[in-house]
């Protein structure tokens, strides 16, 4: 093999090894670039007012749902002075009353659960963000046609909180 000939095997060869090394160390920057972001969060998390007026609910990420807990009541107490419970015995302050909501592709979530502790009865619900900031709650039994919408306001960041006790 003449010299030129092997110079420029050698080239190619150093060439070819650059390239891979090259490829090696970018290709993780790559797949690091593919993975998503640090999930950015919902913008359903907060505190809201429901659609009574009389309490507010507190959204929260769990893993990669979201739940909530009645973190304020406008009447906390029972007449005789003891904390409001639901039916079943539990203080109403603090009570999770929304579970397992799952974010779908139209950006809504969906397919977890509703607790009024009015009426001691849980629902399937759906959140989705309106254009002015509100946030809508269907709850519903199969059917969403058939479901019940709220229109749930942001609170203040002043907003009271349940006494912990």
């Amino acid at each position: 093999m003449s010299k030129s000939l092997q110079s420029l095997s050698l080239q190619t060869v150093f060439g070819r090894a650059r390239l891979a090394l090259a490829l090696a160390l970018a290709l993780p920057a790559a797949i690091v670039g593919l993975k998503p972001a640090a999930s950015q969060p919902s913008p359903m998390v907060g505190l809201w007012i429901d659609h009574t007026g009389r309490g507010a609910v507190e959204i929260t990420s769990c893993g990669a749902s979201l739940c909530g807990h009645i973190a304020w009541l406008k009447e906390p107490n029972q007449p005789n002075g003891k904390p409001l419970v639901d039916k079943k015995g539990r203080p109403v302050c603090g009570l999770q009353i929304i579970g397992e909501v799952k974010k779908k592709n139209d950006g809504s979530w969906d397919d977890g659960w509703i607790y009024d502790p009015d009426e001691d009865e849980q629902f399937s619900v759906e959140l989705k963000m309106k254009p002015d900031g509100n946030l809508q709650v269907l709850g519903y039994l199969g059917v969403k046609m058939l479901g019940e919408t709220f229109v749930w306001t942001r609170a203040p960041a002043t907003q009271a909180r349940c006494q912990k006790g």
